[in-house]
């Protein structure tokens, strides 16, 4: 049900806490579940999480084709706790800008998982960005990759936190 996303909001409430901390500039960047755990925040928490970079996350746990939450084992009982501890099945607080990366390639977590996830915020009017990495798998095996994500969350977060 998602209880670990819980640590992530405990975790942001001690950043709050700090002198040296703006309390309304904290971002969130994640990849894989990482990514997952960032579009929970943007989902369920604006207060606290202003902005976020997700790198391949899942977006819906239920998600009917051949990616990561099939297997897993997920078994169709088990399809409605799914949907509801994935950031898709509540958007409606979700209006924090986001830069998603994702690899057309990615054989862990379906390339459908963002574009799905980008219509939906866009439908919204949420401010998204989208960075396409064209033949690339989950684990980006390129270098010139992992420097245009590294250099994509930084320029992000300074535009957008700063």
């Amino acid at each position: 049900g998602a209880s670990e996303y819980q640590d992530v909001v405990a975790a942001a409430k001690y950043l709050q806490s700090l002198p040296e901390v703006d309390a309304n500039k904290i971002g969130l960047w994640g990849g894989s579940y990482g990514g997952y755990l960032t579009a929970m925040g943007l989902a369920r928490n604006p207060e606290i999480f202003k902005a976020g970079v997700d790198v391949h996350g899942v977006h819906d746990w239920s998600f009917d084709s051949q990616d990561a939450t099939n297997s897993c084992g997920l078994k169709k009982s088990d399809a409605d706790l799914a949907y509801k501890s994935s950031p898709v099945s509540d958007l409606s607080k979700w209006t924090a800008p986001v830069l998603f990366v994702h690899g057309d390639d990615d054989r862990n977590v379906i390339f459908q998982q963002t574009t799905d996830l980008v219509e939906k915020l866009r439908e919204k009017n949420v401010p998204v960005e989208l960075l396409v990495l064209p033949d690339e798998v989950h684990g980006f095996l390129r270098y010139e990759s992992w420097t245009r994500i590294f250099n994509g969350a930084k320029e992000f977060f300074d535009k957008r936190l700063k």
